[in-house]
């Protein structure tokens, strides 16, 4: 992974860790209902973000470096995997 993106990949998953314990103690108190479907909303988001960020990575590092070298299939395999998993959000 490159540097440059470790950092603020570890930093989103901090935040939505405490995110998710916000949810749970919402769940525990007895919140309401819609309050706690915003927070979820907003823990998928910042997944989704963080997923977003990985991508970039493996795209930006791994995938040219397959495309450049022997592995061409393998990286296409992966991309269309990727985006196959991404239609199902």
């Amino acid at each position: 992974m490159q540097k440059k993106n470790v950092q603020p990949i570890l930093n989103r998953l901090n935040r939505i860790e405490g995110q998710i314990k916000g949810i749970y103690k919402m769940v525990e108190e007895d919140k309401y209902c819609v309050d706690i479907i915003n927070q979820s909303s907003a823990v998928r988001s910042a997944l989704s973000s963080v997923e977003d960020l990985l991508l970039e990575n493996h795209l930006s590092e791994h995938v040219i470096h397959q495309m450049r070298g022997k592995g061409a299939d393998k990286a296409t395999a992966e991309i269309v995997e990727i985006f196959k998993k991404s239609k199902k959000k």
